[in-house]
């Protein structure tokens, strides 16, 4: 009977994270929109995104290109409470924390080590069909770059 009730808890648990994740604008996967996007020199671009829940967690996977056009991979699986989880396959940052502003907006940043690179914001459209992603680091001279990368939902 007792492990009745731990398969039924975990089970609610579970379907309730995929309500969760299923009804969040941003969970999905997102294609670049080049065209409508700005990007300053040498900046990577992260051509799709796909984001997803991982168990009650989100997991965030990014293909891309790097500052110098070659290829670019990487992972991140957390949550959104603002802490810094780890990321893998990028070389500029270590981890990474998203945080939840509203239903529609996430705040982001990146560090390497304990020094922050990359800080932005990412919103969904009211019609949930394009993701704006503004970001702000700084290149390897020290100059504040501000990239802004519109994304299609596919």
């Amino acid at each position: 009977m007792k492990l009745k009730v731990i398969l039924l808890t975990l089970a609610v648990f579970f379907a309730g994270v995929v309500v969760y994740a299923a009804a969040d604008p941003n969970m999905g996967t997102w294609k670049l929109n080049e065209a409508k996007s700005k990007f300053g020199p040498g900046a990577s671009k992260n051509n799709t995104v796909v984001i997803e829940a991982a168990g009650d967690m989100i997991k965030v996977t990014v293909d891309g290109t790097d500052g110098s056009g070659n290829p670019a991979h990487n992972e991140w699986t957390g949550k959104f409470d603002g802490k810094y989880y780890a990321v893998t396959g990028n070389p500029t940052s270590d981890t990474r924390s998203y945080r939840k502003i509203n239903s529609r907006t996430w705040a982001l940043a990146e560090k390497k080590g304990a020094k922050v690179g990359v800080t932005g914001r990412i919103t969904v459209s009211r019609d949930g069909k394009t993701r704006t992603v503004t970001t702000t680091t700084k290149n390897a001279s020290g100059k504040i770059i501000h990239n802004t990368a519109v994304y299609d939902k596919q």
